[in-house]
Order: structure tokens, then sequence, then C-alpha cells
């Protein structure tokens, strides 16, 4: 076995696994949509899919560029336009939401459990790096859980249930399946 001069820490990788868990539901609700339906929000005042991702990537590629050494808000972040209306085919979208998250892993494969107590900056504001990360876990699930939410009005009777469908938590329950994030 290789040396490793810093070990994984577990809760790290414990919230890495939970960041995974909400890419691949969000990407599952994604899948059950055609790419026309990408750019459609729920109603007039909603954000669509497309807008949705293209925040969270952008949320992601600020904060988690140079994590530990620069404030999570760069200067060439331009937060406003992340909520522009927006048709993109799905490879464009996919690409982008992509880039997101490999900044995000990128930057939770450098850190250890003595990194967890150190300052970091988001807007000038100061923040623990284990509160940065919790903080930022949170914002992924709230906006994950927007896409199934616009994922679901736009399949409607279609829909593929992304967890245990109604009427079959007993028998889920005998098997349970989908409570590890995906690797583990």
């Amino acid at each position: 076995m290789p040396y490793m001069t810093n070990p994984p820490s577990p809760l790290v990788e414990s919230i890495r696994g939970e960041y995974r868990r909400y890419k691949a539901l969000a990407e599952k609700a994604i899948d059950q949509l055609r790419d026309d339906e990408l750019g459609h929000p729920a109603s007039a005042d909603d954000n669509s899919i497309a807008t949705i991702c293209w925040h969270i990537a952008g949320n992601f590629r600020s904060r988690f560029t140079d994590f530990l050494t620069s404030d999570g808000e760069k200067p060439w972040r331009d937060r406003e336009r992340e909520f522009d209306g927006r048709r993109v085919g799905r490879a464009e979208l996919l690409a982008y939401w992509n880039a997101g998250w490999e900044a995000l892993m990128s930057a939770l494969d450098g850190l250890t459990d003595a990194d967890l107590g150190r300052t970091i900056t988001i807007r000038q504001q100061p923040l623990l790096v284990h509160e940065a990360l919790h903080r930022s876990l949170a914002h992924a699930a709230y906006h994950v859980g927007q896409i199934v939410y616009v994922a679901k009005h736009l399949r409607g009777a279609e829909w593929k249930s992304l967890s245990i469908p109604r009427g079959q938590s007993a028998a889920y329950n005998q098997h349970p399946t989908g409570e590890r994030p995906p690797g583990r």
C-alpha cells in the first residue's frame, strides 16, 4: 500500500458521499426529461432545471476553486447571470454541471481532518471549513430538491419514482437500497 501523507478524513468522506448521492438524484431526475424540457420551468416564476444546474455549478466553481486560499465568492462569478432563463442542449448542460462538481470533488480530495477547523472566507465572511461544507451541502440538497420537483412536474404521470414509490415502504424496508451514496 502506498504511503499516504494525508489520509482521508472520515467526515470529509461522509460529506463527499452525500454530495454524490444528491448529484446522482439530480441526474436521475434529469435523465427522465426530454432535451427540450430542460429549459422549461414548472411555472412562469420558477427556475428551469437548466437554470438550477447552472447555478449549482457556478456556485461550486466559485466556492471550491482555491477553496482554502481565496474567498469563495470569486470576482469572475456572475451569480445573477446563472439565473437567466436558458435553453441549452443536454451535452452542454451536463458539461457545465460536471465542471462544477469536479471543482467541488477536487477540493474535497485534498482535505484532511486538520483542515476542518481552518478558517476560509465567503463574501469576506469567515467560516470554518466544516461549516462551509455543511452549508454548501445543504444548499446543494435544496436545489436538487427543486430539480426533482420540476422534473416530476414536467413528467407528470410518466414520472418514475427516485425513492420509495407510494405503497411500497414495507417491501423496501425488507431490502433497503440507496441508503448509502454511490461508490460506498
